[in-house]
């Protein structure tokens, strides 16, 4: 992977076991893991009509260097943000090629 791709600095969130609100709901809460270099790719969008809204969804392809800690399982729970929005991962991250060089994730953001 070629460092000059990697231009855009992301940061890698997981949910943590938060507190409760006063209603006994469970908070969402998330802590940083890492902020990294990373190549941001939007690939499509897409319009949608829900509970009588009109939202809208963005699917990006978000590519880092290989770590062993975020080729894990579990990872699709967390959050990457970028660029003031939150992008939630769809499925495991992709060892591209299987070469341990980098991990593509595949993301939406949700306006």
């Amino acid at each position: 992977m070629q460092a000059g791709k990697l231009k855009q600095r992301v940061t890698l969130m997981r949910p943590t076991a938060g507190g409760r609100d006063k209603y006994g709901q469970p908070l969402d809460s998330y802590e940083v893991v890492a902020t990294v270099w990373a190549s941001v790719e939007p690939l499509r969008g897409r319009e949608f009509f829900a509970a009588q809204q009109v939202n809208s969804e963005l699917t990006t392809r978000i590519r880092i260097r290989y770590r062993r800690e975020f080729a894990g399982v579990g990872v699709n729970e967390w959050q990457i943000h970028y660029g003031g929005r939150v992008y939630e991962i769809d499925g495991p991250p992709i060892d591209t090629n299987m070469s341990h060089t980098q991990l593509e994730f595949m993301c939406h953001a949700r306006s």
